[in-house]
């Protein structure tokens, strides 16, 4: 092929060597803008990401407001009381129907009816724990667990007691699984009945109830003070005063001590030995106030409740040995060796005193109110009983006339 022949083939294919050139230079252009445009939209995206994460946990911080309390304040409170604070979301461990989920979610537990059995409840109660990095600072509630046969016939006293303080508490009732009076959707006992078994006084049925009562509080992770009360119950202070007092407590309310008598020591088996000695048998009101940890610890125990279920049987009763004992035993650190719930025991006998319409007086609640001194927080306090025991259904109608001026409730 002659030189010209090679130039006229060349000029022919320059143009298309120019286009291909050209194409690859557009190729790497357009190349350069797409990521341009993908690094600035997903810059963007990220920044408003963040902006709707943080709106996003603000708004979960405001959801319920604390609404003013309408209660008066003490004549003796106790010591340094802190302002309430804004109740957070609930936190609890949810679980589908067949009881199969283990999950964790922001919830209020509104219905407390499942059918796990005691062993799953109490090995799920156990689990939460364990939860950490919460995404909100806790807010503490006191559970009141309310332990009864059926009806609840000083309810309207309690209802004042907790009005305007939602998010601050959780009630729990184990009633009869036979029982079946309806309560008024407005009312704050609605729907917080657990699942319940029939108990039997001075048998390990007793205990049964009081540990099913702990494990439901125990699935809200919110809850850090738990209170055994019965029907007979009623409040000696307003909501505030109870409140303060629980939380701000460092130690557990519970009985424990050696009683050498027959009702004492003479009801041990000494078939529990070696496991539990005499030395380390304990007696106590069942009517007990705990924080969390031992909470725990008494739904936890597989070492010394089976032997208090085989050999603590009437008469020796278990629900006034078990839980002193378990804690002379392994916490007594954890515990102020006194109760806060006040009963008469002055006039003999197996059973307290019972208080009925004529026993109502101001001075009768005076003097169970600030009667008494104790301990609290190691320094020395006149305001030791925060409720009351064996107060009959016709009590209610003198105890709401009197409640405003003593308890500071609204009329």
């Amino acid at each position: 092929m002659t030189s010209h022949e090679q130039f006229q083939i060349q000029s022919i294919f320059r143009p298309f060597r120019t286009l291909i050139q050209l194409n690859h230079v557009l190729h790497f252009l357009f190349f350069g803008i797409g990521l341009s445009l993908g690094i600035i939209i997903t810059l963007y995206f990220q920044s408003f990401s963040f902006t709707t994460f943080q709106a996003s946990l603000n708004s979960i911080n405001n959801i319920f407001p604390l609404q003013p309390s309408s209660l008066q304040a003490q004549s003796s409170p106790p010591p340094s009381p802190n302002p309430l604070p804004p109740p957070p979301p609930f936190l609890i461990l949810s679980f589908s129907k067949n009881g199969t989920s283990n999950s964790v979610s922001l919830t209020e537990q509104k219905f407390l009816i499942h059918n796990m059995s005691d062993k799953e409840l109490f090995s799920r109660a156990l689990m939460v724990p364990r939860i950490q990095d919460l995404p909100y600072k806790l807010v503490p509630k006191v559970a009141f667990m309310f332990l009864t046969k059926g009806p609840l016939p000083l309810s309207p006293l309690w209802e004042k007691f907790f009005e305007g303080h939602e998010g601050l508490y959780s009630i729990y009732v184990h009633a009869h699984p036979d029982f079946n009076e309806s309560v008024p959707e407005d009312s704050v006992f609605h729907s917080r009945r657990i699942h319940s078994q029939p108990v039997y006084w001075g048998t390990s049925s007793m205990l049964d109830a009081e540990r099913r009562l702990l494990a439901n509080a125990l699935l809200d992770i919110s809850n850090q003070r738990f209170v055994l009360l019965s029907e007979s119950c009623i409040p000696l202070f307003n909501f505030t005063t109870a409140y303060h007092y629980l939380i701000n407590s460092n130690l557990s309310f519970l009985n424990s001590f050696d009683d050498p008598r027959k009702p004492g020591r003479g009801r041990y088996n000494p078939q529990m030995y070696p496991i539990i000695n005499i030395t380390d048998w304990r007696k106590g009101s069942q009517w007990f106030e705990v924080h969390r940890e031992l909470a725990v610890h008494i739904v936890s125990d597989r070492k010394y409740y089976p032997i208090f279920q085989q050999y603590c049987n009437p008469p020796c009763y278990i629900d006034e040995h078990y839980i002193p004992t378990l804690v002379n035993l392994m916490y007594t650190e954890l515990n102020s060796n006194r109760s806060v719930t006040w009963v008469d025991w002055s006039r003999g006998g197996p059973h307290p005193g019972k208080f009925g319409w004529m026993d109502i007086t101001d001075e009768f609640l005076n003097r169970i109110r600030f009667g008494s001194e104790c301990t609290y927080n190691g320094n020395t306090t006149s305001v030791c009983f925060l409720f009351a025991r064996k107060f009959l259904p016709d009590a209610l109608e003198p105890l709401l006339r009197v409640a405003p001026l003593l308890l500071g409730f609204d009329p």
